[in-house]
């Protein structure tokens, strides 16, 4: 552009228009406030940004402020490995007892996991409503049955996998990959916990073995290793944690503060060693809970009305296991553990459906072996909760990994995997009882009501905790990170 004389002003500088060019001592005046305001916003930011520990604390699990007031202070999250079928338990599908053995409409061709569908299949229990709110359950869980005013039903889950491994990676981490941090490792980095002589994160495994991907369900990703949780149960204490049957108590103590000092002397040179960290953490948790974790472990202590409310001393050794499971939870979460994962289902084994609720070929055999194991204990921990006092501000999850085709299986009476539409619930703080959100479509295929995702349940669970999804982040490999990605969406309508 060619500038004339006509457009210069002796004192502004040149004007082209309705705009014009700075003269020097005015653009370097604009640029310094200018610079001012991104000082600003970045204080501002400090104060209101991310919720993160300071890994150079000395204790980074010390508790921590949430970034708004919680509804809930601790978590139960109940996992039923397999892909619990949404359409033989908590949502009813009258289309789909009604045209049993008739062809889908709509799935000719399609194969899912294992390969053909053969016609529809209608669940082999019969449906009842229950609670004030009159919600459908089948009679393949009763004692849940009896507790739907307290629960919130999501009906229409998606899941980004229809593979096991995958697929529950995503609901404990938010990805379908190994490498990220599971949920209670975010919630325990957001907030630390309330005890320091016990885990803040546990995850109890089932009896039968652990969960497909294993300790990956509860490690800490690329967060600081102290987020990680301690896997034990009620039958398997946790490993390593008794003194050598020679060592006496003054030894003890001298060996720990020896290498307590030595520790702290080398991470002062290495402040940026979260592995160094979290392993004198842990060493001095250990430490404590030689003295905390046999007590907290001892169910042998509840009463004789208590044993019996869960089914602890029930003929099923099963069933007893996963009951005195359930009461370990109860005394972990009422002592202050942030975030309890609880097991109902092992891993897959050569036989479908033996260990877990991945029925593909006898759904009837399986789900009747496996649904009283979760049923009653389940039922039990919900309403001990609740008449302790613990169920208002603790966040119950009931979490599977998918859902199930509507359909038997080409030469079978299983389903399928069906990562389309499943179902999950919240429980306690914070949400609505009696409450079913979302919906499948007829038969039960795909979600067709309210479509959500495991993003979505992510951002609400941490809402309920007094967390912004948006803001819990960690930076790592150059971007920050978050449990819900860059996606979730709190689901309102569910809260309370």
């Amino acid at each position: 552009m060619k500038l004339e004389r006509s457009d210069f002003d002796e004192e502004r500088g040149f004007r082209m228009g309705m705009e014009r060019l700075l003269d020097r001592r005015e653009f370097l005046g604009e640029m310094g406030t200018g610079l001012g305001s991104i000082a600003l916003a970045c204080l501002l930011m400090e104060e209101t940004g991310p919720a993160r520990a300071d890994t150079r604390l000395p204790n980074p699990l010390a508790p921590r402020p949430p970034h708004f007031p919680p509804k809930a202070r601790r978590v139960l999250q109940i996992f039923c490995p397999g892909a619990v079928s949404a359409m033989d338990t908590f949502e009813y599908k009258p289309e789909l007892q009604k045209r049993h053995g008739e062809p889908m409409p709509g799935l000719t061709g399609v194969s899912s996991f294992q390969g053909g569908n053969g016609n529809l299949m209608r669940s082999p229990w019969a449906w009842r409503q229950h609670g004030q709110c009159g919600k459908w359950v089948s009679d393949l869980l009763p004692h849940l049955a009896a507790r739907v005013d307290d629960l919130c039903f999501i009906h229409s889950l998606t899941a980004r996998s229809n593979t096991h491994g995958p697929a529950m990676l995503q609901m404990n981490t938010g990805f379908v990959f190994e490498g990220f941090p599971s949920m209670g490792a975010w919630v325990t980095y957001a907030l630390g916990t309330e005890n320091q002589n016990l885990p803040a994160f546990v995850a109890i495994p089932d009896r039968r073995g652990l969960p497909p991907n294993g300790p990956a369900n509860w490690n800490a990703g690329f967060l600081p290793a102290a987020y990680q949780g301690t896997a034990f149960n009620a039958t398997t204490p946790i490993a390593n944690l008794n003194p050598p049957k020679d060592a006496t108590p003054q030894g003890e103590r001298q060996v720990r503060d020896l290498l307590g000092r030595l520790n702290r002397a080398h991470l002062a040179h290495h402040p940026a060693d979260s592995d160094l960290a979290a392993r004198i953490a842990a060493y001095e948790l250990a430490a404590r809970m030689q003295l905390s974790a046999p007590e907290v472990t001892d169910i042998s202590k509840e009463t004789a009305a208590t044993r019996t409310l869960y089914g602890a001393d029930s003929p099923d050794p099963l069933k007893a296991s996963y009951a005195r499971n359930c009461i370990l939870a109860r005394r972990l979460l009422e002592r202050g553990v942030r975030f309890v994962q609880l097991y109902c289902g092992a891993c897959a084994s050569a036989v479908d459906g033996l260990l877990n609720w991945d029925a593909h070929k006898t759904l009837k055999a399986d789900y009747e072996r496996h649904g009283p194991i979760l049923d009653q204990p389940t039922a039990a921990l919900l309403q001990d909760l609740k008449q302790r006092g613990l169920l208002h501000d603790t966040l119950v999850l009931w979490t599977t990994e998918f859902g199930r085709m509507p359909t038997h299986q080409t030469g079978s009476e299983g389903r399928d995997h069906n990562p389309y539409g499943f179902t999950a619930w919240m429980a306690g703080a914070g949400v609505k009882g009696g409450f079913s959100y979302g919906a499948t479509d007829e038969f039960g295929y795909k979600a067709q009501e309210n479509v959500c995702t495991i993003y979505d349940f992510h951002a609400t669970a941490l809402h309920l905790l007094g967390l912004d999804h948006k803001r819990l982040t960690y930076y790592h490999n150059g971007s920050q990170r978050r449990l819900t990605d860059v996606h979730g969406e709190v689901l309102t309508p569910v809260l309370a």
